[in-house]
């Protein structure tokens, strides 16, 4: 067993970690929505981690009597994995549509665990039947499945992303936050009968685990920022407004000389790597110039801005009247319509064929 003096201590630590973490994280962008997103998803772990000091095996002078209150712990633990999937979707696919299906899945994942955890309570006799515990695994496969979404918006466009400080948070929520979370609900779920009231030793190291998570989480912060918490996620929340001067010796002129006149955006698949190749520049610098010098945080975004343009003009003009949407959008770079479209309506408020009908009636 573990020494009882050195769990609370790791439960406290956690508790401090992940509140001060979601409280710099507020005060650096207090307008983001995914900053608040955060500082609801901490005070759930605070609550999943006071539950665990509620378990009859811990010691006595470290036990919490939380009965009263444990229908509201339990619905916070139970969206943990949820409001982890809207994080990542609001940091890392920003300016994007949350899909509803996944919206309304997570309000009937939230509201279902919390019927049933008050069945379970009362001890209703429908919690001894078979459809009970079918329901209360299909709640935690969504939970899974929330987990797999988070980590798929966290790897989607790591290559595209021009800002050296988001990639390595797209890994470590990858690599540490994401596979915590899984790890936590599959065992938890799926490999511990009676939770966290019987399997002491099994919950006490996922406790020493997020008390690791989040003073990583803090060394992973002040990594960027030894100063102030707050600039780092400032780094990888708020969109660049101002452009700063790079410290690199590219040519402005030169580059849009090759991206805009020769067209090099219209190039199918093109990717940062395949422009450094053509601009005969390193990788590096060339997302530090793009994020620095033109103000993108992201090259998918750059592409868009460019190929939306460019399409625009080849639909307003009366030659192209009875060409294809597609085959525009195929002439600009793009390799399927659907891509084309989404970007174009979220560029220009209207669809290709609404802007095209525009520009007639003018």
């Amino acid at each position: 067993m573990i020494n009882p003096l050195l769990l609370f201590t790791a439960q406290i630590v956690s508790i401090f970690s992940v509140l001060l973490l979601a409280l710099g994280y507020l005060k650096a962008a207090p307008g983001s929505p995914s900053s608040r997103v955060f500082l609801i998803m901490a005070v759930f772990v605070v609550f999943y981690l006071l539950r665990s000091m509620t378990a009859s095996h811990i010691e006595p002078q470290f036990q919490l009597d939380l009965i009263n209150f444990l229908p509201l712990i339990n619905f916070g633990t139970s969206a943990i994995s949820g409001l982890f999937m809207i994080y990542c979707f609001l940091i890392f696919q920003e300016g994007e549509r949350f899909p509803t299906p996944l919206g309304i899945a997570f309000a009937i994942q939230v509201f279902t665990d919390f019927l049933l955890n008050s069945m379970e309570r009362i001890e209703d006799p429908f919690a001894a039947s078979i459809l009970f515990n079918w329901s209360v695994v299909l709640m935690d496969v969504l939970q899974l499945i929330f987990v797999g979404f988070a980590i798929y918006w966290t790897l989607k466009g790591w290559r595209a992303d021009l800002v050296a400080d988001r990639r390595v948070l797209r890994w470590f929520i990858i690599g540490v936050q994401g596979t915590l979370i899984f790890v936590i609900v599959f065992v938890e779920n799926f490999l511990l009968d009676g939770g966290y009231e019987s399997n002491a030793y099994e919950q006490a190291l996922i406790v020493l685990s997020i008390a690791l998570l989040t003073l990583c989480m803090l060394a992973t912060t002040l990594r960027f920022d030894s100063v102030s918490l707050s600039n780092v996620i400032r780094k990888v929340t708020e969109p660049v407004s101002v452009l700063g001067e790079s410290t690199y010796s590219i040519d402005e002129a030169g580059f849009r000389d090759v991206f805009e006149k020769e067209k090099v955006y219209r190039e199918a698949g093109l990717t940062i790597s395949t422009l450094a190749k053509t601009l005969n520049l390193p990788e590096y610098r060339l997302r530090a110039f793009i994020h620095k010098q033109l103000g993108f945080r992201n090259f998918n975004a750059m592409l868009h801005e460019y190929r939306v343009e460019d399409a625009s003009v080849l639909l307003g003009d009366s030659e192209n009247a009875n060409v294809p949407v597609l085959t525009i959008a195929l002439s600009v770079g793009y390799q399927s319509i659907t891509p084309f479209n989404n970007a174009f309506r979220k560029i220009k408020g209207v669809t290709p064929s609404e802007y095209r009908k525009q520009q007639r009636r003018r």
